[in-house]
């Protein structure tokens, strides 16, 4: 039998099935699908285009456009210079507002947002908050779609999900998975992180669109990808919808977000630290530092105090104490939870504006603020043996960097008088004058320095 004469039987032994003959149900139940889920919302999440005169630096890992990753493997396809392209997700359909990644808006960008009819329009950055990787832009049009936000605090590992976004511009492609984990943190992405991860898949081109559950409600912003070799391995990351909300809230209210600080350095609380604190408590947040003249100074937190609560939720590690209180604006009222020798006590301050903060310091020791000092005592080659106060560091900004202190020099003396502990240097330096008059030694010599206010 020849090949083309057996092919023709085999065809007509093999029955056509039309898509009428499949099966509608299975056991009486009709088959699943996420189609009633995703059509109603898919319009709320738009195309976003921002064009400026040079590309903006990318953060690693992010998912907004081509990059690289992080094993240094260009990206599949190189973008355009000049041109960013992400998703958004609409939030308020009267006034047009649309969440977004903060790493695709720059002020000087031209927004352009397709929506999922093809209606383009002009949009306008009402704010963005790079440490949390979130923006929020603004479109004057009608019959506009808007995603119900759900409470993130709620979901579970194990939850399914659905992302909606434009992946390389592929407009409107859904996919889905579960919450593989919730609380990741310390990836190094966002200045302030609490991802949910998840192995929906997100690409290039996902930044800023929508994770949502069964029930078409928004519960997170996609934002990065971890993508060892260039694209998705099932390893996402989105922004919480409470986080996203929060800062979306305030940069349409303030136009920008005005943080808080309670003035302390924590790290997470591990069974081997509570064991050396002879701590019961296992989880939470043990204080490492607490800075002068902080709210936190002043409300009497110490060395090794643990939080385990921030307004009455709960906390299991630092970055989570790190993130509650960064999402309060400066003047908020914060209740710590705080075990302290075992025993459980409440802490109440008010955080304070960074930058008020700032200028009290200064005001302490004008002319030193920036400065890292520490008492300085040896046997110095060809010197002899010096006391003074030595630079470890100091920031540019500084009254002693802009009159040409360096790291490694020994203050010696101030206004012509002998100083040999920082205690003494902040005495001697806490004058009216404007300018003060400092000798120091470094590795090339001796001299003499004015600083000024």
């Amino acid at each position: 039998m020849k090949l083309s004469q057996l092919l023709l039987t085999c065809l007509a032994l093999t029955p056509l099935v039309l898509q009428a003959d499949l099966p509608q149900q299975v056991n009486n139940q009709p088959l699943p699908s996420l189609s009633g889920v995703v059509q109603p919302i898919m319009a709320a999440v738009v195309n976003i285009q921002a064009k400026n005169s040079s590309p903006l630096p990318l953060p690693p890992n992010e998912a907004g456009d081509e990059q690289n990753n992080n094993e240094g493997t260009p990206p599949a396809k190189p973008r355009e210079k000049g041109i960013n392209i992400g998703s958004g997700v609409i939030i308020d359909t009267a006034k047009g507002y649309i969440i977004t990644n903060a790493h695709l808006a720059n002020k000087n960008d031209t927004f352009t947002v397709t929506l999922s009819d093809g209606r383009r329009f002009k949009a306008r950055l009402v704010g963005k908050d790079t440490q949390s990787d979130i923006a929020v832009l603004q479109i004057n049009a009608l019959n506009l779609v808007s995603l119900p936000i759900a409470n993130s605090d709620q979901l579970k590992v194990g939850d399914f999900v659905i992302a909606i976004g434009n992946p390389y511009g592929l407009d409107q492609t859904v996919t889905s998975g579960i919450v593989s984990a919730l609380k990741r943190s310390d990836l190094g992405i966002e200045g302030y992180e609490d991802f949910i991860q998840t192995d929906a898949s997100i690409n290039p081109g996902n930044s800023g669109g929508a994770l949502v559950n069964l029930k078409g409600q928004l519960v997170g912003i996609n934002t990065a990808i971890l993508a060892p070799s260039g694209g998705n391995v099932g390893i996402g990351f989105a922004i919480p919808s409470n986080m996203a909300r929060s800062i979306a809230y305030q940069l349409i209210k303030y136009g920008k977000v005005d943080r808080g600080i309670v003035g302390i350095m924590m790290q997470t609380l591990t069974p081997e630290l509570a064991d050396a604190f002879h701590d019961p408590n296992t989880k939470g947040a043990i204080i490492s530092m607490v800075n002068p003249l902080s709210p936190a100074d002043k409300a009497g937190l110490k060395l090794g105090d643990v939080i385990t609560a921030v307004n009455g939720a709960k906390v299991e590690s630092a970055s989570q104490v790190k993130n509650s209180i960064g999402l309060m604006r400066s003047g908020s009222s914060v209740d710590l939870s705080i075990l302290r020798n075992g025993k459980p006590l409440t802490i109440k301050l008010v955080s304070a504006n960074p930058n008020a903060y700032q200028n009290q310091i200064a005001n302490q020791n004008p002319f030193f603020f920036g400065t890292m000092l520490q008492n300085y005592d040896a046997i110095v080659p060809n010197y002899g043996h010096i006391k003074g106060i030595q630079i470890i560091d100091l920031t540019e900004n500084s009254p002693a960097w802009q009159a040409g202190l360096r790291p490694g020099d020994i203050i010696l003396s101030v206004s012509n008088m002998p100083v040999q502990t920082t205690d003494q240097l902040t005495k001697v330096s806490q004058t009216n004058e404007k300018t003060l008059l400092v000798s120091i030694l470094r590795e090339t010599g001796a001299g003499f320095f004015l600083l000024k206010r």
